[in-house]
């Protein structure tokens, strides 16, 4: 099951008390102080781990707490650590903190780590309040208390491409054909309940990651359909493939199913309408128009396709098509991060 919104109620280890003891050793009528320190609580870290892609987990328990720190000892003995409780999330996890409203970390690379919930610090035991001139120190500390937070950890899947398109524009079947992926194919609405993703392999071991989102209807960003629902994922990916449908009575005109879809892109993020866009004309096998394609390009100022999933027509020079644009995507970001005239220290 993929599940993408979670919440977590997530509290760290109290910190232990510091020790109050002195020293009683025969032979030794003045040992002095020797209490130990607390040991620092456990903290609550969340860390990447690439081979998930879901947060399943944590549909069935979302309530965790880190160890508690042991108390100081004699003899100057401190306290052990609490047990860090170390959960693990995929690639493109988002983590909020409900009652702050903050932001608390965007999790994408495999290892990254965020700790969420801080360990209290343990107490200090009297051997550290000794001086000179206070010799037998009762002083000592409690442990301070963990951090405890209520989260909200959003999935926004990562992705090459990402195919938009209203309700049964065919982008399951396209994901089925260029990829391995097998997602849901039926011929009504609202087929694809969850976004997938799909390897696109091409020759001398070329691939890209594609990414099926749930159809958009007039409205999605205001939670019409299942739109709101998975918006966010579509911000992730790097190019976006507008899917249209012109067999279709119920998709309506091209241009205005086009015009709709950059609408809703636009209402729920205005950044989306920066990324670069290619648009597919799908089930060219049974277009009413056979120049349909050579209107269109006309018109909208964007790379254009026409494609068959059926027929497996136009299949190659569209992944093909996808490959050279990411490519030059990479060669941009690449010249952007490392220009030629970087001063290196």
């Amino acid at each position: 099951m993929f599940l993408d919104y979670a919440e977590l109620w997530v509290k760290a280890g109290r910190g232990g008390d510091g020790c109050l003891s002195f020293r009683r050793e025969k032979y030794v009528p003045k040992g002095g102080p020797d209490g130990g320190d607390g040991g620092d609580g456990g903290s609550v870290i969340l860390t990447v781990d690439p081979q998930l892609h879901t947060l399943i987990d944590y549909r069935y328990r979302s309530r965790y707490q880190a160890g508690r720190g042991e108390h100081g000892k004699g003899k100057n003995r401190h306290g052990k650590k609490g047990k860090d409780v170390v959960l693990r999330v995929p690639p493109g996890t988002v983590v909020r903190d409900v009652e702050r409203g903050a932001l608390l970390g965007d999790l994408t690379r495999p290892g990254q780590q965020l700790v969420v919930a801080r360990g209290g610090r343990g107490g200090r035991g009297n051997a550290r309040f000794a001086t000179p001139t206070h010799r037998a120190p009762r002083e000592f500390e409690p442990g301070q208390p963990g951090e405890e937070r209520h989260l909200v950890l959003e999935l926004k899947l990562i992705a090459d491409v990402g195919l938009v398109g209203k309700p049964n524009a065919g982008k399951s079947t396209l994901l089925s054909k260029i990829s391995a992926a097998r997602p849901k194919i039926a011929p009504y609405p609202f087929t694809t309940l969850q976004p997938n993703l799909g390897i696109v392999r091409l020759s001398d071991l070329r691939s890209f990651v594609v990414a099926d989102i749930p159809g958009l209807i007039e409205g999605a960003h205001q939670g019409k359909g299942l739109g709101l629902q998975f918006l966010r994922h579509i911000e992730r990916t790097r190019i976006l493939a507008y899917l249209i449908d012109p067999v279709d009575p119920q998709q309506g005109d091209p241009e205005n199913t086009f015009a709709v879809l950059q609408e809703e892109l636009r209402a729920y993020s205005p950044d989306l309408l920066g990324k670069p866009v290619v648009v597919i004309l799908t089930k060219k096998d049974a277009w009413p128009e056979p120049d349909l394609d050579e209107r269109l390009a006309k018109k909208l100022p964007y790379p254009l396709f026409s494609i068959s999933a059926l027929t497996g027509q136009g299949l190659s020079e569209l992944v093909e098509a996808l490959w050279k644009q990411l490519t030059e995507l990479n060669r941009a970001e690449a010249a952007t991060s490392c220009p030629e005239n970087a001063e290196s220290f």
